[in-house]
Formats: C-alpha cells, sequence, structure tokens
C-alpha cells in the first residue's frame, strides 16, 4: 500500500490550494478515504472523509464550507480542495486509508498560509 500526497505549498491567506492523494496496492474504490492534518505542536486531526463511492461522510466545523473532499477512482486518486484559507490551517496534510484494521498513511504534505 502506497500513499502518495502532493499539491502543497505558500499562499497568501484567502488563497487556495489543491491537494492531491495517489493511492496504489489496493483496491482502490472499495475503500473510503481520509485528509487528516498536523500543525506544529498538535494533534493529528481529522480533516474530512469521504467512501468509495465518494460521499463526504465527515467534514470537520473548522474546514466546513471552505474545504471540500473528492475522488476520482479512475484515477485512484483523492483530492482536497482549500479555499478561503486560514493561517490557521497551516499544518502537514496526511492521506489516509484503513485496510484489515491498519492503517496506512502517505508522508505529508506542507500547507504553509502566510503573507
Amino acid at each position: 500500500v502506497q500513499l502518495v500526497e502532493s499539491g502543497g505549498g505558500l499562499v497568501q491567506p484567502g488563497g487556495s490550494l489543491r491537494l492531491s492523494c495517489a493511492g496504489s496496492g489496493f483496491t482502490f474504490s472499495n475503500y473510503g478515504m481520509s485528509w487528516f492534518r498536523q500543525a506544529p505542536g498538535k494533534e493529528r486531526e481529522l480533516v474530512a472523509t469521504i467512501t468509495g463511492t465518494g460521499v463526504t461522510i465527515n467534514i470537520a466545523d473548522s474546514v466546513k464550507g471552505r474545504f471540500t473532499i473528492s475522488r476520482d477512482n479512475a484515477k485512484n486518486s483523492v483530492y482536497l480542495q482549500m479555499n478561503s484559507l486560514k493561517p490557521q490551517d497551516t499544518a502537514v496534510y496526511y492521506c489516509n486509508v484503513w485496510l484489515m484494521f491498519h492503517a496506512y498513511w502517505g508522508q505529508g504534505t506542507q500547507v504553509t498560509v502566510s503573507s
């Protein structure tokens, strides 16, 4: 199982970024996928979860109305569209999947929101 995130970077407050996560080594369309984030000195927190069929089943209150999770099973990819970014969104963002009671993580992608 491999998860590879991309799309992070430095953006000004109010800006947008789209994160991507490519999955391999498992039947991608059969599994829900999640995005988590971890800010310096804080615990990792769940941002959003999407089912294998593309239904969003969870999104954190702190990002509701600004972030959207989606997926393209033909490309074995899940996305996080982030709009109206705030400095408090600064974190390393991780892609996640649970397989056979085991959590798999990508290497993470840094998002920094700063002027």
